[in-house]
């Protein structure tokens, strides 16, 4: 891999996440080039109505089209997608490195990624059926992606 892009909708606040996706990122650079964008989660009221919802993530994706990187292999984190084992997401990598492809992934608010988004993926990812805080998943993601690279390497981290 040369180069993965994570496009994030809303900033990391609590000090724990903050350190824990540096550390991952940190890792990450004997690898690649990881870049991080964090885009504007949309305030909504309290207890939303299903249009207030509708209304956010779309303006939630517009800013997500505008910040993908041309050609990206995208991936859309999302509970409804594809669970894969660390040596399979490995694998993956390694196929998108073959062929070139860059990586993008996308993680979305708390109510997650307008369906737009989802339809226009190469790729739907799923950490688990559980549901986790966005700021989680982030985390997770940078640290599966690091424990695909050390595998790929042949590394002891992932044992």
């Amino acid at each position: 891999m040369r180069k993965l892009t994570l496009l994030c909708v809303g900033r990391l606040k609590e000090p724990f996440y903050i350190d824990a996706a540096a550390e991952y990122v940190k890792r990450l650079s004997r690898y690649c080039k990881t870049e991080i964008a964090e885009l504007p989660e949309n305030r909504l009221p309290e207890n939303p109505s299903a249009a207030q919802i509708e209304a956010a993530l779309e303006k939630e994706a517009s800013a997500i089209r505008k910040k993908l990187p041309p050609n990206a292999f995208l991936t859309a984190l999302c509970i409804e997608g594809k669970a894969y084992s660390s040596e399979q997401f490995a694998r993956l990598l390694s196929e998108l490195s073959d062929r070139g492809a860059s990586p993008a992934f996308v993680i979305g608010g708390s109510y997650g990624l307008h369906t737009s988004i989802k339809d226009a993926a190469d790729c739907r990812l799923s950490m688990s059926p559980m549901t986790f805080p966005h700021h989680l998943a982030r985390v997770m993601l940078l640290e599966q992606l690091y424990r695909a690279c050390q595998i790929q390497s042949g590394g002891q981290y992932h044992k």
